[in-house]
């Protein structure tokens, strides 16, 4: 499944529905703005998701409507997640997924902190 990022957010979306409580998730991080959990398919040794506590599509939808407090409390949260995993000192990935080309599976905004480990190329061609 891909992602129209012009759609409006559907709250039924999974991640919605874990901020919600109606699934549950290994939480690694919460605060005001943000939700981290370990990704349940898991893409490196460390793959944890983080996401932001309002209904955003992608990231262009968050960085066009969301407000400077929600954007920097986000940002201080993936930095936040990072240190405290101990993947600052050997290097991590960021990634954030945007829309159907970009290979966003779910309408509401995360982003991925790969770490663990060598992580090999950007994308595989």
């Amino acid at each position: 499944m891909s992602v129209d990022p012009t759609k409006p957010y559907d709250s039924e979306n999974i991640f919605a529905k874990i901020l919600r409580g109606e699934i549950p998730c290994n939480k690694v991080y919460e605060d005001e703005w943000s939700l981290a959990f370990h990704d349940i398919n898991p893409q490196a040794d460390v793959h944890i998701l983080v996401i932001p506590k309002g209904d955003y599509v992608s990231w262009d939808d968050f960085s066009a409507k969301a407000s400077a407090e929600e954007i920097a409390g986000f940002v201080r949260a993936v930095g936040h997640v990072a240190r405290e995993q101990g993947l600052v000192v050997r290097g991590y990935r960021l990634l954030g997924n945007v829309g159907r080309n970009g290979g966003q599976e779910v309408p509401h905004l995360h982003v991925h902190l790969f770490g663990g480990g060598p992580l090999g190329p950007m994308l595989a061609r």
